[in-house]
């Protein structure tokens, strides 16, 4: 009686590992690749404690990059795996961006509060100097678009203000890696906004036009600002109060012309030490 159940064990074991042959003859026209956006963000604290939470508590990063006078690049999450540092996040048709990005965190302290507002702690431009040429490589790997190398306040406005108005985007810009408002455009339409200041639901269009999940109700709500402060911290740091003024609107309707592209990409693409 005994040697029925084990008859029977080894013949489901020896079923389950029986795998039936694949054929890769053909391909299928309709894929891209798993990984479509680029997510920075800051890690609000040092070195040790960073690599700490982001190894050991539930956020996860694929990179993290150190800030030594030579900064370090770690690789925490291998790409072909999804990290949890999106969280609940979106951006144009996309939700949920864990599955469909790679996340980079920088050591950064964030911000303090002071009794002249809060003060932002500037970026190591060794940091910046080690951190274009990652993202060039990833870009080349994976097929990434200009305005899919985001902020994490980009694809959570409502909770995130990282990587904050100390970022220096516009380094990524003239590298390639980014969409970037042409100044002189944006100088030729502020006279007419200024003249006659568009509404909200015109800025609340645009915003979405432009990737973010903002509402659409007129209104100059909270949900608005705090959309309009991510913005202007990306693309005029010098003001990122949420006010939605001339000089964002020509910002945006810019940003969001037919055809607008970044400058291609550098041919050098080679990953830092430690990718």
């Amino acid at each position: 009686m005994k040697l029925v159940p084990l008859a029977l064990l080894t013949a489901l074991l020896t079923g389950c590992a029986t795998v039936p042959p694949l054929d890769y003859t053909y391909s299928a026209r309709s894929q891209s690749d798993r990984v479509k956006y680029i997510v920075l963000h800051y890690t609000v604290s040092d070195l040790p404690r960073s690599i700490k939470t982001l190894t050991q508590d539930e956020v996860s990063s694929h990179y993290l990059l150190g800030d030594g006078d030579t900064p370090v690049v770690y690789v925490l999450v291998d790409e072909s795996r999804q990290a949890n540092h999106a969280g609940l996040s979106s951006w144009k048709i996309y939700n949920q961006l864990n599955s469909a990005s790679i996340g980079i965190e920088i050591v950064n302290p964030g911000y303090r509060e002071t009794p002249e507002g809060r003060v932002y702690a500037p970026f190591k431009p060794a940091q910046i100097d080690r951190l274009i040429p990652l993202l060039k490589d990833i870009v080349a790997r994976h097929n990434i678009k200009p305005e899919n190398i985001l902020g994490h306040s980009d694809i959570a406005p409502q909770r995130k203000q990282d990587p904050g108005p100390a970022f220096p985007w516009k380094r990524l810009a003239d590298a390639g890696l980014i969409v970037w408002p042409d100044a002189g455009q944006v100088a030729a339409r502020m006279p007419a906004f200024e003249a006659m200041p568009p509404e909200t639901l015109w800025f609340q269009k645009k915003l979405a036009q432009h990737g973010y999940a903002v509402p659409q109700n007129g209104e100059l709500d909270q949900a608005t600002v705090n959309v309009l402060v991510a913005f202007q911290s990306k693309y005029r740091p010098a003001r990122f109060d949420g006010y939605p003024d001339a000089e964002t609107a020509a910002v945006l309707d810019v940003l969001t012309a037919p055809g607008v592209v970044a400058a291609p990409i550098p041919e050098s693409t080679a990953a830092p030490e430690g990718h």
